[in-house]
C-alpha cells in the first residue's frame, strides 16, 4: 500500500463519538483511545467528575459540555445534540471498540449508504479477565446512526437509540465486539446494581407499575434461569454463574424497591 492509500484509510471519518461520564478515569482511557483516529469529533457531557476524567477528555482533545445529571436518556440525548459530524456512535465511558469494529465502523461511514440511518453492534462484558461468550449474548445495540435519524429513547435506566424521520429505517450489523468493561469486582457490580434497581423501579412505578410478592418470589428466579440456562451462562465456567446469579439479584432489588415504593402510597404519614 502507497503512503498516500495509508493515511486516507487512517484518517478520521465524517463521525461524531457521543460520551455521557461522571468520575470514569479508570474506563475512559480505553473509550477514547479506541476511536482516536477513527472519529473526527468526540463531544463527552460531564455530570460533575471529580477525578481525571476531564483532564482526559481535554487531553484526546475532546469537546467537554458540563451539565447535571439529567437521566440516562436525556443527558445521553444532550451529548447527541452537540454533536457536528453526519453519523454519531454512541458509546458509554466504560465501553470500547476492538480493531474489528473499528475497521467495520471505518468502512460503514465511509461507505455512507444512503439506504441505511443505522447499525448495530455487540457488546460483550469484559468480566474478570475475559469475555462472557454466553450470558447476555448476543447483545445486539444500535449505537451508529445518521445525527438527522437519531434520537435517545427508552426508560431510565435503559436508554435506547431510535431512528426517526422520513424514508428507509433500514439497520446493518457491524463485525467486531464492543468491550463493556463495567465492574472489576462483585461487590462494584452489585452496589452499580442498587442504583440501576432504584432508578428502574422508579420508571415501572412511574409508568403505573405496583409491587408484587408473587413477582418478588418468581422473577428474580426466571431473569437467572434465563442467563444460565437459556442463554447457555453455565458454559461460561464460574463467571457466567456470577454473571446469571447477579442478574437474579438486580430483579430482585428491582422488585423489592418497587414494592416499598408501592407500600409508600398507602403508609400513614
Amino acid at each position: 500500500m502507497s503512503e498516500a492509500a495509508a493515511s486516507v484509510d487512517d484518517a478520521p471519518v465524517p463521525l461524531s463519538v457521543a460520551i455521557v461520564c461522571k468520575n470514569n478515569e479508570t474506563t475512559i482511557g480505553r473509550t477514547l483511545d479506541s476511536v482516536r483516529g477513527l472519529a473526527t469529533e468526540i463531544v463527552a457531557v460531564d455530570s460533575g467528575s471529580t477525578d481525571g476524567t476531564i483532564a482526559l477528555l481535554e487531553a484526546a482533545g475532546a469537546v467537554v459540555v458540563r451539565s447535571d445529571w439529567l437521566g440516562y436518556v436525556r443527558t445521553k440525548q444532550k451529548a447527541v445534540n452537540h454533536c457536528t459530524q453526519a453519523w454519531v456512535l454512541v458509546v458509554d465511558s466504560d465501553e470500547s471498540a476492538d480493531e474489528a469494529l473499528r475497521a467495520s465502523i471505518r468502512a460503514a461511514v465511509s461507505r455512507d449508504d444512503a439506504g441505511v440511518a443505522g447499525y448495530r453492534v455487540n457488546r460483550k462484558v469484559w468480566y474478570f479477565g475475559g469475555y462472557l461468550e454466553h450470558a447476555w449474548q448476543p447483545e445486539w445495540r444500535l449505537r451508529l446512526v445518521r445525527r438527522d435519524r437519531l434520537k435517545c429513547a427508552g426508560v431510565d435506566p435503559h436508554d435506547k437509540l431510535e431512528i426517526v424521520g422520513p424514508g428507509t429505517a433500514r439497520v446493518g450489523s457491524l463485525s467486531g465486539t464492543l468491550r463493556h468493561d463495567s465492574f472489576t469486582t462483585i461487590g462494584e457490580h452489585l452496589s452499580k446494581q442498587v442504583g440501576h434497581a432504584r432508578v428502574g423501579a422508579m420508571s415501572r412505578h412511574a409508568a403505573g407499575a405496583r409491587g408484587s410478592c408473587v413477582r418478588l418470589l418468581f422473577s428474580p428466579c426466571l431473569a437467572m434461569f434465563r442467563q444460565l440456562v437459556l442463554k447457555s451462562a453455565w458454559r461460561d465456567g464460574w463467571r457466567g454463574w456470577l454473571a446469571a446469579a447477579s442478574t437474579g439479584v438486580g430483579t430482585l432489588m428491582k422488585h423489592m424497591i418497587l414494592i416499598e415504593l408501592s407500600r409508600g402510597e398507602t403508609r400513614p404519614r
